[in-house]
């Protein structure tokens, strides 16, 4: 890969590296001629998601009373000296405009919104687009007109070059400016403004999904299911390892939608018991249950969030067995207590009640351990850690800026989409634990979108029982 390094030599273009050869008179002479006339541009009518951004503007001006609103969409982050990562924008920003272009800020003035962007030079007017090896045509593809980008989002988009003047004048005792993201718009607004009030407002207007995001959530669950079939298809595959594992989910992500929305867990036998194991660098053996937690993040930003543990071999053991089936059961109670007007804790409540009577009946808990409201109601959680669910959109773990009172102690509404994940984990050195228990973990996971009479699973055709889980792998597997 060549490199993007900046070079502050004087006699250097910030945007050559310092191994570069300086082009001689006659090539840049060469390079500027020659070229066909570039083609109008055609404008296009505005993407499917354009009237919703725009009411979700409206919506965040009328909870800001007027006030204005500074969102940047964040600049490029370095991964090791001249190369960065895939550029992926602020969640908010994403959700204000559905716009991922580094560098953008979106100023909001009341009903006043304005997309402030790096405008790119047309195709031949400037040595840029052979040189600038960050924007360069020829090193990195042509990008949108700013005529184009307005007429694709239906938003008025002005050059970045202007943004420091409007910055100027806006009113820094009434402007919010989310904080965090560009380092470049935190030293110019300094305000006592910490960025807080916005955050929290757009958290706790993202809550609900408008059609058009639970549409999006759909598509990339379908994708995520797509992925866990081929990772199945590969088992009984002499190059499976949980590398192996994470690579065929990724081709997935990449082929159906734009990346995974959160490193891939793929983790076999012990692992499992790992809640974030993401190292993912060891062997899949028969007898083993693999525990795949993965979620494709569509072209627009949103993610699934989707758990399977199986049977590498196909068939669980006795022990694996009765494990899955407790955690099954946990999620179903967790499913049942899902409908509006239920207080989101409803169906952790629900779940957690299962699985402490579960491990009770084990031998692992006192009875005691039943009540959830006494002393020891939540000894359970030794073996569970994680709570049950969580918001989902375009953070995997989504909106979690909004107040508790208005999520974990809220209710739940038509338009929420949340994961139900219940979970055991049996170290492999616990000594609480039977030894044909230890080094098992199993979490079972899927996405659900609340709606005026219960809840639809965007992942129900994914197999969850345990004879579905083994009729379903021995068809896949190779």
């Amino acid at each position: 890969m060549e490199d993007v390094s900046t070079d502050p030599s004087p006699d250097r273009s910030p945007t050559t590296a310092s191994h570069d050869s300086e082009p001689s008179p006659a090539l840049l002479d060469f390079m500027r001629q020659g070229w066909a006339p570039h083609s109008a541009t055609a404008l296009h009518n505005p993407l499917p998601l354009a009237p919703y951004t725009a009411r979700r503007r409206r919506a965040l001006a009328h909870a800001l009373g007027g006030r204005a609103a500074v969102i940047p969409a964040g600049p490029r982050r370095t991964r090791n000296n001249d190369v960065h990562y895939p550029f992926r924008a602020s969640s908010d920003f994403l959700w204000c405009t559905g716009a991922n272009l580094p560098d953008a800020v979106l100023v909001l003035e009341g009903t006043e919104a304005t997309l402030y962007l790096r405008s790119p030079k047309s195709r031949h007017d400037s040595d840029e687009f052979f040189r600038d090896r960050v924007y360069g045509e020829l090193w990195t593809g042509p990008q949108p007109s700013l005529r184009e980008t307005s007429a694709l989002l239906d938003i008025d988009t002005r050059p970045l070059d202007e943004l420091p003047g409007r910055l100027a004048r806006l009113d820094p005792a009434r402007t919010f400016v989310l904080r965090g993201v560009d380092p470049r718009i935190d030293e110019t607004l300094d305000s006592s403004d910490d960025g807080s009030t916005l955050a929290t407002t757009l958290a706790e207007l993202r809550l609900l999904k408008d059609e058009w995001e639970i549409a999006e959530l759909t598509a990339a669950a379908e994708a995520t299911m797509r992925g866990f079939a081929d990772v199945v298809g590969e088992f009984g595959s002499p190059e499976l390892d949980e590398r192996w594992v994470e690579g065929t989910f990724w081709r997935r992500a990449r082929h159906d939608g734009g990346d995974v929305g959160y490193p891939t867990i793929a983790a076999a036998g012990a692992h499992a018991c790992v809640l974030h194991w993401t190292r993912n660098d060891g062997p899949v053996h028969e007898g083993q249950l693999l525990l795949v937690d993965a979620g494709v993040e569509t072209a627009f930003g949103y993610t699934a969030d989707v758990t399977r543990t199986m049977p590498v071999s196909g068939v669980f053991s006795e022990p694996q067995r009765r494990v899955y089936e407790l955690v099954l059961a946990a999620q179903e109670a967790a499913l049942a207590a899902i409908k509006p007007g239920a207080a989101f804790r409803d169906y952790y409540r629900a779940s957690a009640q299962v699985l402490a009577d579960g491990l009770v009946d084990m031998g692992l808990l006192p009875a005691s351990a039943t009540d959830l409201d006494g002393p020891t109601g939540d000894l359970h959680r030794r073996y569970t850690l994680h709570n049950p669910g969580h918001m989902l959109g375009l953070d995997v773990h989504d909106c979690a800026r909004a107040r508790r009172a208005r999520y974990h102690e809220g209710f739940l509404e038509p338009g929420h989409v949340l994961t139900v994940e219940p979970g055991l984990y049996f170290q492999p050195d616990d000594l609480t634990v039977p030894p044909e228990l230890r080094g098992i973990g199993v979490r079972i996971e899927d996405d659900v979108v609340v709606t005026p009479s219960g809840y639809r699973s965007l992942t129900a055709s994914l197999p969850r029982t345990v004879d579905a889980l083994q009729t379903w792998i021995a068809k896949h597997r190779s």
